[in-house]
C-alpha cells in the first residue's frame, strides 16, 4: 500500500508548527516539517516528531477503566463508553441535587483545540461556574493586562522584521510561547536586528543577544518599572504618540518619581548601568517588538508586571506597526463567549470559587489553588466531584502535597487522558482520549489565528475526543438541547460566518484575519477612551491599582530577611525541549533526550554545598523535599537553582503513583496567599530553597 502525506498542525504546545504527516495501512508513520507553513516554515520540534511514538505506544489507554480497589490501588475494570458515561452521568446528577451543580469543578490543562470550549459549554449548562485552568498561570496575565492598557492582546509582527527585538521570559527554541519563532528570528538577526534577552538563564537565545540581563527569578516587574524611569526621565519615549494616543502619562511620570534604580538594583541584582542600556537600545531602535514568555505569568505581580510592559510598548510607538507589536484582526467565527454561552447563562463572581480575583472571574476560569482549597475546606461551598481532561494536577498544581489530599477527598474523580498518570491512577472512571490526527478539530480557539486539524487515521482502540466526550455526556445528563449530534456540527456552526463548512475549511488549512497595521487611527483603541490607558480608571474601580506597581514577594530574601540564612538560594524552573509540562515521560525517544530531571546550580555554590556534577541533590523548601540531578553551569547567578518542572516516574508504577513525590517541583510550591489579587497566580519563581547531597 502507497503511503499518503497529509498536511496537518502539531497541537502539543502554542506553537502549532505546520506537519506533512506520512500515513501506510492506516497508521501514522512519520511526521516531518511543513516548510509550505507560514507558521512554522519547516520546523518541527523533538516532540512533534514523536507522535508516531505517542499514537501507537503500547501503553496507550484505549477503553475506559473504571476503579474496582481503593483509590490509587491500580486496580481497574474496562467497561463499555456506555457503562463509563451511565456511571457519571448517574454520579454527577445524584452530587448535583444533594450539594448543587456548584460541587463540580472541571479542570482543564494548556489548551490544545475545542476542548476549552467545549468544556465551558457544559459548565454553563450544568449550572457551575468553576472551571479551573492553567489561565492564572499561563497566557490570561499577558492578555489581561494587554487588553486594559490598549484594548487587545498584541504580539510580534512576523511580517516585516523589527530592528529591535525584547526577548522577555521565553526560551523560544524549547518552547514556542509566542509568534516569534526560531526562523522569524533568526531572519531578523541576519539582517542585523538587536536583541535584548532578560532571562536568569543563558539559554540559546540569550547566547546570541547583544545585551543580556539576568534578573533575580520573580523581580520582573521591579526591572519594568526600572526601564519605563530611564525611558521617561531621558525623555526617549515617542512624544507624538504619547500625546496624541494616551492618557495618563502625566500620572505615570509622577508615579515614577518614586522608583529609585538603586532599589530596583538591589531587588533585581541587574546592574542601573544595564537597566539604562537595555531601556536605551529598546527605545532608539525602532521599530521594536517584545516577545514575553510564559515566565512572566508566575507569581504575585504578575498581571501589574505585564502592564508595566504594555506601557513599554506603548510610549516608544511600537504597537501596531510594521516591525513592531501588532494586534490581531478579528476572524469572521463564532465569538467564543456566545459559543460557551458565557452571556445567554451568565456567571455570577460572589458565586465562583477564588471570585475575589476579579479578572480571572470575569474571564471565566478559576485559579487552580482556590480548587484545591474549597475541596479540602467545603469553602465556600461543598466541592464534590472534578472533571479533569488534559491535566495532571498532582504533578502540576502548585503545592503537590495539597492537591494530593483533595484528590483523595473527592467523591467522583474523572479523568480523560492518553495515558495512565498519576493523577488519572486516583481516578473513580479513566477515559481514553483521542489524539491528534485521529479526529477532526478546530484551534487554538480562542485565538488570532484558527488551524483545521483533519482526521487522518483512525483512533486506537475505542478512545474519544475529548470534544466527543463532553458532548456525550451532556446528552447522558439531559442537557441535550444545548450540545450537537456529533462535533462536526459544532466545527460548522463556529465557522458559519466565516462562510465555511469545517469540510472546506479543511482544504484551506488555516483562517488568519488579514494583517493591517496602525488601525487605531481609524477607530481608536479597544478601550473605554479609545487611547492606550496608561491610568486605568477602570482597574481603580475595581480595586487596583490604576498604574504599574511591584510588591516584594513575602517569602524572598527581601520580604523575609530571617529566612535568608536558612533558605540561602533562590528557585526557578525551566522546561525541556523534549517534553510538554509534564507529558510524555514514557515515550522512549524523548526520554533518551531528557532521562532525568537536571537541577542547574553554580559551580561556586556546588562546592559551598560540597555536591558535584552529576551527583543526586536535595532541593528543600518550606514545603517539601525533592531530589533532581546536577548539572554545572557557570553562567548562573551563584544564588539561583534552576530546577527540572513536571517531573514524575511511569517507570514506577501506579502501586508507586509513578513516584508523583520525588522530583515534582510544584512539592516545592506554595499555594497559600498572597497571589496575584487580579488574576489569583501563585509565586513559581524566586522561591527561596536550600540545596544538600542527596
Amino acid at each position: 500500500m502507497e503511503q499518503e502525506k497529509v498536511r496537518s498542525f502539531c497541537r502539543l504546545c502554542q506553537g502549532r508548527c505546520g506537519l506533512l504527516v506520512t500515513v501506510k495501512e492506516g497508521r501514522v508513520v512519520g511526521v516531518e516539517g511543513d516548510r509550505e507553513s507560514p507558521i512554522s516554515r519547516g520546523e518541527v520540534c523533538p516532540k512533534g516528531a514523536a507522535w508516531p511514538q505517542i499514537l501507537y505506544h503500547p501503553d496507550r489507554l484505549r477503553h475506559p477503566q473504571v476503579r474496582k480497589g481503593d483509590r490509587g490501588s491500580g486496580e481497574w475494570a474496562t467497561v463499555s463508553w456506555d457503562e463509563a458515561l451511565s456511571t457519571i452521568a448517574h454520579r454527577l446528577q445524584s452530587l448535583k441535587s444533594q450539594f448543587g451543580p456548584r460541587s463540580l469543578v472541571i479542570g482543564l490543562g494548556d489548551p490544545k483545540g475545542m476542548e476549552l470550549a467545549f468544556a465551558q459549554r457544559f459548565a454553563s449548562v450544568f449550572g457551575t461556574p468553576n472551571l479551573a485552568t492553567a489561565g492564572s498561570l499561563c497566557h490570561m496575565p499577558r492578555e489581561l493586562a494587554s487588553t486594559f492598557t490598549i484594548g487587545s492582546p498584541c504580539h510580534p509582527d512576523t511580517q516585516h522584521p523589527p530592528s529591535c527585538i525584547l526577548i522577555w521570559g521565553s526560551n523560544i527554541p524549547d518552547t514556542h510561547d509566542g509568534s516569534m519563532r526560531k526562523g522569524v528570528l533568526g531572519s531578523a538577526l541576519d539582517k542585523e536586528a538587536k536583541l535584548i534577552v532578560i532571562d536568569p538563564r543563558k539559554t540559546e537565545v540569550a547566547s546570541r543577544a547583544h545585551l543580556w540581563l539576568k534578573p533575580r527569578p520573580g523581580s520582573d516587574g521591579a526591572l519594568a518599572l526600572g526601564m519605563l524611569k530611564v525611558i521617561i526621565e531621558e525623555e526617549l519615549y515617542d512624544r507624538g504618540f504619547v500625546s496624541e494616543w494616551t492618557i495618563g502619562f502625566d500620572q505615570l511620570m509622577e508615579h515614577i518619581k518614586g522608583c529609585s534604580l538603586g532599589e530596583v538594583e538591589e531587588k533585581t541584582w541587574v546592574s542601573r548601568e544595564e537597566i539604562a542600556a537595555a531601556a536605551r537600545l529598546y527605545a532608539q531602535n525602532g521599530p521594536a517588538a517584545i516577545q514575553l514568555g510564559n515566565a512572566l505569568d508566575h507569581g504575585i505581580n504578575c498581571f501589574q508586571t505585564c502592564r508595566a510592559i504594555s506601557i513599554l510598548r506603548a510610549i516608544t510607538g511600537n504597537i501596531d506597526i510594521p516591525g513592531g507589536d501588532v494586534i490581531p484582526g478579528v476572524l469572521p467565527i463564532v465569538r467564543p463567549g456566545h459559543f460557551m454561552l458565557l452571556r445567554e447563562l451568565p456567571r455570577e463572581e460572589e458565586g465562583m470559587i477564588g471570585g475575589e480575583y476579579r479578572l480571572a472571574a470575569r474571564s471565566a476560569f478559576i485559579p487552580r489553588q482556590s480548587a484545591v482549597r474549597a475541596i479540602l475546606e467545603e469553602s465556600p461551598y461543598p466541592v464534590k466531584a472534578a472533571l479533569l481532561f488534559g491535566t495532571n494536577p498532582l504533578i502540576t498544581y502548585p503545592n503537590a502535597q495539597e492537591t494530593y489530599r483533595a484528590l483523595m477527598k473527592l467523591e467522583l474523580l474523572v479523568v480523560a487522558e492518553l495515558f495512565m498518570t498519576p493523577t488519572a491512577a486516583l481516578a473513580d472512571v479513566v477515559l481514553p482520549a483521542a489524539a491528534n490526527f485521529e479526529f477532526d478539530e478546530i484551534g487554538p480557539y480562542p485565538s488570532p489565528v484558527l488551524h483545521a486539524y483533519p482526521k487522518v487515521v483512525e483512533p486506537e482502540g475505542d478512545c474519544w475526543s475529548d470534544m466527543r466526550i463532553i458532548n456525550e455526556l451532556a446528552k447522558r445528563i439531559g442537557l441535550e438541547e444545548h450540545f450537537w449530534a456529533d462535533e462536526r456540527e459544532a466545527l460548522d456552526h463556529i465557522l458559519k460566518p466565516s462562510g465555511m463548512t469545517f469540510e472546506e475549511f479543511k482544504r484551506q488549512g488555516m483562517l488568519q484575519a488579514e494583517e493591517e497595521y496602525r488601525k487605531y487611527e481609524k477607530a481608536g483603541f479597544r478601550t473605554p477612551s479609545e487611547k492606550v490607558e496608561i491610568y486605568s480608571q477602570r482597574l481603580g474601580q475595581m480595586g487596583f491599582s490604576p498604574l504599574p506597581v511591584y510588591t516584594e514577594p513575602p517569602e524572598s530574601h527581601y520580604g523575609s530577611p530571617g529566612l535568608a540564612k536558612e533558605y540561602p538560594l533562590v528557585l526557578t524552573s525551566g522546561k525541556e525541549a523534549a517534553f510538554c509540562h509534564s507529558a510524555h515521560r514514557n515515550v522512549a525517544h524523548l526520554r533518551r533526550l531528557s532521562p532525568e530531571p537536571v537541577a542547574e546550580l553554580h559551580p561556586d555554590t556546588a562546592a559551598r554545598f560540597g555536591v558535584g556534577e552529576g551527583e543526586w541533590i536535595y532541593i528543600e523548601t518550606r514545603r517539601g523535599r525533592i531530589r533532581q540531578r546536577l548539572r554545572l553551569n557557570a553562567d548562573l547567578d551563584p544564588r539561583v537553582v534552576v530546577a527540572a518542572y513536571g517531573w514524575w516516574f511511569p517507570e514506577r508504577g501506579a502501586s508507586e503513583l509513578y513516584g508523583w513525590r520525588e522530583s515534582n517541583i510544584n512539592v516545592l510550591a506554595e499555594s497559600a496567599p498572597p497571589h496575584d489579587p487580579a488574576v489569583g497566580s501563585v509565586d513559581l519563581r524566586g522561591i527561596i530553597c536550600r540545596v544538600s547531597k542527596a
